[in-house]
């Protein structure tokens, strides 16, 4: 009876990677299965190949579609698996379609669920991910938190504390792993630039890019920031299809690319001025990696990295966004702290914890 591991998206890969990697080098036999949610060369593909992640034992090929066909394709494959392995455990990580779905087949099944990344809240329920979180959360039978406010939120929705684990955060494990060959590529001087001369932007956010007014006003302030700092802005394709589909582009001043490998993008990352950005674990990242953060939302499921660490919430108006820009090269910024457990070594509590759960059964 393994324990099934299950990615489906780009930000699965950096979360589940360090806990494949330690199920392994612990003996724990276990299974890797890729729902195909992000299928191709750069939002997949490449990443199954710089973070040395073993090729899936299934990948069942879903796709993209809208969130109820995906969620129930997902569904419908993954109760498959189910029946194929028999796992004695079902790991599932942060708030995709591939999560959630897969988390309820099992459960169904009357086979427990791990959840890594659990307990976070935007409170935000406009937000598809916040939808994923919550209800992941409540089928799960361990609960993997990466900072103080998942615990307190799991707590207020009556959680039974022997199920959640403060464990830290997956994706700094995958970070510190990668960060100093990342940064040995030297990727800025693809787009002719230099270490700290330069913004990272990235937008996918359907509150940001699904509104051609919203969408619009971003890339006109992002195009002024751009005459000062230069903006290097890797498109994601759900963001590349709403420009086609306006007939709009980012200014000339902004340097756009497809989307970028793991290492190049962290090592652009890492040497930015600042980042500029609608993504929930860039957040994390930028903080453990002492950046500046401009998260271009009002709310956040990450509260630490605001706290403690490099982030601000400049949400979408204009003026703000420059003036946080402005904040940034005019020094203004706060250094922020590492929070605690964000050392590297998450995947070895979620290691030590399923080894003593699997004793208990």
């Amino acid at each position: 009876m393994p324990v099934v591991c299950v990615v489906g998206a780009r930000p699965n890969f950096m979360k589940m990677g360090p806990v494949v990697h330690e199920l392994a080098r612990r003996g724990i036999d276990h299974r890797l299965i890729h729902t195909g949610q992000h299928y191709d060369e750069d939002l997949s593909e490449v990443f199954f190949r710089e973070l040395d992640l073993p090729r899936p034992d299934v990948d069942l090929e879903i796709g993209s579609d809208s969130h109820a066909r995906q969620t129930a394709r997902i569904l419908i494959a993954f109760e498959e698996v189910c029946s194929r392995f028999a796992p004695r455990l079902v790991m599932v990580a942060g708030d995709v379609n591939s999560t959630v779905a897969a988390a309820l087949a099992a459960v169904k099944l009357g086979i427990p669920v791990a959840h890594v990344e659990a307990g976070l809240r935007s409170f935000d329920r406009a937000m598809p991910e916040e939808i994923n979180r919550v209800v992941t959360d409540h089928l799960s039978s361990l609960l993997f938190t990466t900072e103080a406010s998942g615990e307190a939120n799991l707590r207020r929705e009556g959680i039974a504390a022997d199920r959640v684990h403060f464990v830290g955060n997956c994706m700094v494990d995958t970070l510190r792993r990668h960060a100093e060959a990342a940064v040995a590529e030297t990727p800025w001087e693809d787009f002719g630039l230099a270490p700290g001369g330069y913004a990272l932007l990235t937008l996918h956010r359907p509150a940001n890019v699904d509104d051609p007014a919203v969408l619009g006003s971003l890339l006109a302030v992002v195009g002024r920031i751009a005459e000062r700092l230069p903006v290097v802005f890797p498109v994601h394709p759900r963001t590349a299809d709403r420009l086609a589909a306006a007939g709009a582009a980012p200014p000339p001043a902004v340097r756009r690319c497809p989307p970028l490998p793991y290492r190049a993008f962290v090592g652009l990352m890492a040497r930015a001025r600042c980042v500029l950005t609608d993504s929930g674990g860039i957040q994390e990242e930028t903080t453990a990696l002492g950046v500046p953060c401009l998260t271009l939302r009002d709310n956040t499921e990450r509260p630490v990295t605001v706290e403690q660490g490099t982030n601000r919430l400049v949400g979408t108006a204009p003026e703000r966004i420059a003036a946080a820009v402005d904040d940034v090269l005019a020094g203004r910024w706060p250094a922020g702290r590492l929070p605690e457990r964000w050392d590297g070594r998450a995947a070895e509590r979620i290691g030590e914890v399923i080894e003593r759960w699997s004793a208990e059964r």
